[in-house]
């Protein structure tokens, strides 16, 4: 497909790109996990950002703290004080995300926006680190994604929210559809099935391209599926094994890691 306008995307494809820094195979969301991604090679990392109480981001998943941590509450209703002494699978504390952003100056990361009010902080942030370049947000919301636009500008990277998903599936099977894709985006981020069936095709795929819009895929933990996607001509590959991504791209000559 043609080369992207988004610098986050301009890399040799397929992207690979480690889920909450390889979720399987690490302690999710942990700077020891995300350390080890970039130990591998990995150029991508894909992480969750929420906002506590007294407007600190962090690579963090859930709303609460109870799923992964010694501690309880909502993330956004603590300040960082407390958030940061809580310990992810008992053993990590939680990571603001600055310190991911800053880490690795090569590494870009694909940010998913859990809550509106991660926006504002959002983007000082990325203005004050200077990395809009290396980040594309994603988000269950296309509020959220159209609000982040607008604070960011037109050189921000995002992938399509669900209506822009949606409008691109049905464009593919109608070309009557063809123009409800609205095309601001950079990328076309999808899970493998929705609603019980599967999502990602030949045709799904040819539509995204025909928008130059590239097609990341999520959340493949299997060997057999990275390598039907990739056979199937996916641009970006998430996944919460990167070890068993490494080793299916590197068989296939594929990796573009470091």
């Amino acid at each position: 497909m043609p080369g992207s306008r988004f610098p986050f995307l301009d890399s040799e494809t397929p992207l690979a790109m480690a889920h909450r820094g390889g979720a399987i195979e690490h302690v999710e969301n942990t700077l020891p996990a995300f350390e080890a991604c970039v130990a591998l090679g990995y150029r991508y990392l894909e992480t969750d950002v929420r906002v506590t109480a007294d407007g600190v981001l962090v690579a963090f998943h859930d709303p609460t703290l109870d799923r992964v941590t010694d501690q309880t509450g909502r993330v956004d209703a603590r300040p960082w004080r407390e958030v940061r002494t809580a310990l992810i699978g008992g053993r990590e504390p939680v990571v603001a995300l600055e310190d991911l952003l800053t880490a690795w100056p090569d590494v870009r990361f694909n940010l998913d926006v859990k809550a509106a009010g991660v926006l504002a902080p959002l983007a000082k942030l990325v203005r004050r680190t200077g990395t809009l370049h290396r980040i594309c947000l994603a988000s269950f919301s296309d509020a959220r994604i159209a609000a982040a636009r607008r604070l960011l500008g037109p050189e921000l990277c995002t992938s399509l929210g669900p209506k822009g998903v949606a409008a691109l599936r049905l464009s593919s099977y109608s070309p009557r559809a063809a123009g409800l894709v609205r095309i601001q985006a950079g990328c076309a981020q999808v899970p493998l099935h929705l609603g019980g069936r599967p999502l990602v095709d030949e045709r799904f795929i040819a539509a995204a391209h025909e928008r130059s819009l590239q097609v990341h895929v999520w959340t493949v933990d299997d060997a057999q599926e990275a390598d039907r996607m990739l056979d199937m001509g996916v641009d970006g590959v998430m996944t919460d094994r990167p070890a068993m991504l490494r080793e299916v791209l590197d068989a296939r000559g594929q990796w573009t890691g470091r």
